[in-house]
């Protein structure tokens, strides 16, 4: 597995998984948007632990930052 999501892309993952829980300790969300919510916001906690999201793969999507080669 080779790294295609960067810093940012976790960043906005982790705010969104952060958002649908506080919603949902709220009360704002329940029901099947809260499980649906859920299960999205664990996929994308997972993903940005391990800086690799699948859907990107078969497309060659890349948010990592190119590596700059100084010559």
């Amino acid at each position: 597995m080779k790294k295609n999501m960067g810093t940012t892309d976790k960043v906005i993952r982790s705010l969104f998984a952060v958002a649908v829980a506080i919603l949902y300790i709220l009360g704002m969300i329940s029901g099947t948007a809260a499980i649906i919510l859920g299960a999205l916001a664990v996929i994308f906690i997972l993903t940005s632990l391990v800086s690799f999201c699948p859907l990107y793969a078969p497309f060659g999507i890349s948010t990592c930052k190119k590596e700059q080669v100084s010559g």
